[in-house]
């Protein structure tokens, strides 16, 4: 197996960075346009055979050093009994918003092998198939919690905030109900053969430090602290959360994800200890090709050769990307960085 990924997010020497990238396998590829005309999104993930080509496709066409299992951070809750749909171009709608933490006691407990066995499948499948790590994924409580409390996406998630300043007992309770949901199924994954899990705390930038430190970090703490225990490496992500890196350092987790708002060059000065992955801004894929090489050559340059570091986005990729732009970023940063180590 090509393990440099893995390597790197052990802050252990590395031949080149390695690189994948955050939705990676989606609706820019044309493979993924006509599979989605007979599958919803949510039947992909309960087809093992289809999921994994879908999961494959990147490594394969693009030659990336870590494949991401497809699914979505909605999954386990739905196995659960949530009313949730994806609707295009918005992402999950819930029928039926949390508006109190009793409201999670209508849902069955999760229980991996029986409520979701397809994505279990799917895993041992691509464990046959892959020469590169695999990558499970989760979403983080506070993610999951906004999309539960907003009923959707939200732009300043002022309802999430607003129940977990003025229902501490509730937030508390919902917290822990989402930590546990979120240990076993990845756990259950790590057990089925994913090598590394990544947690999707996307919209946690909308809260500042000192709440961050109050009232979600105990139970980031708790999930990684058990997710350690496995072996797998484990990563972090938000986006636009900067401000909260000092407290992310304190996790006991291994990969940081930044997104570009987080110059790589500030991130050694302010203590940052882990391994650090991405930050390409995704909109310069939409660039000229020379510029979008030259601003993957200034990251890495950036790195000065870290062994702790995995080149990805600030974020997910988006439709109006061309795979080919994908395919030659992959390749320069492959050459690129494998020359700046022989310097090194």
């Amino acid at each position: 197996m090509n393990d440099v990924f893995l390597r790197a997010c052990r802050k252990m020497e590395v031949p080149y960075t390695p690189v994948w990238y955050m939705r990676q396998a989606g609706r820019y590829q044309p493979e993924y346009r006509t599979i989605r005309e007979k599958y919803s999104f949510f039947d992909i993930s309960r087809h093992p055979e289809i999921c994994a080509r879908v999961t494959r496709l990147p490594v394969e066409q693009l030659g990336v050093d870590a494949a991401i299992l497809f699914a979505d951070i909605m999954t386990p809750l739905k196995a659960r009994g949530l009313d949730v749909r994806i609707v295009e171009g918005t992402g999950p709608v819930l029928a039926h918003p949390v508006s109190q933490a009793a409201d999670m006691a209508k849902l069955a407990e999760l229980v991996p092998d029986r409520d979701v066995p397809y994505v279990m499948e799917s895993i041992a499948l691509l464990n046959r198939q892959l020469d590169v790590p695999l990558i499970g994924f989760a979403g983080a409580p506070f993610t999951l919690a906004s999309y539960l409390i907003e009923g959707g996406p939200s732009k300043n998630y002022h309802k999430t905030k607003g129940f977990m300043f003025s229902r501490p007992d509730d937030w508390k309770a919902l917290m822990l109900d989402l930590s546990e949901m979120t240990i076993r199924y990845l756990t259950a994954q790590i057990k089925a053969g994913a090598q590394s899990v990544q947690v999707f705390d996307s919209w946690v930038g909308a809260v500042g430090a000192e709440d961050y430190r109050k009232s979600i970090a105990p139970f980031m703490k708790k999930i990684f602290a058990e997710l350690k225990k496995t072996g797998a490496v484990s990563i972090y992500f938000a986006a636009g959360a900067g401000h909260l890196l000092e407290e992310w350092n304190k996790l006991p987790v291994d990969v940081l994800s930044i997104d570009w708002r987080t110059p790589f060059s500030s991130v050694r000065s302010r203590g940052i200890t882990k391994a650090v992955q991405g930050n390409l801004d995704p909109s310069l894929l939409l660039a000229p090709l020379p510029l979008l090489k030259e601003r993957a050559k200034q990251l890495i340059d950036q790195t000065g050769g870290d062994p702790g570091f995995i080149f990805n986005l600030g974020h997910g990729l988006f439709p109006e990307v061309r795979p080919e732009s994908l395919k030659a970023l992959t390749d320069f940063v492959h050459q690129y960085s494998k020359t700046l180590k022989k310097q090194v």
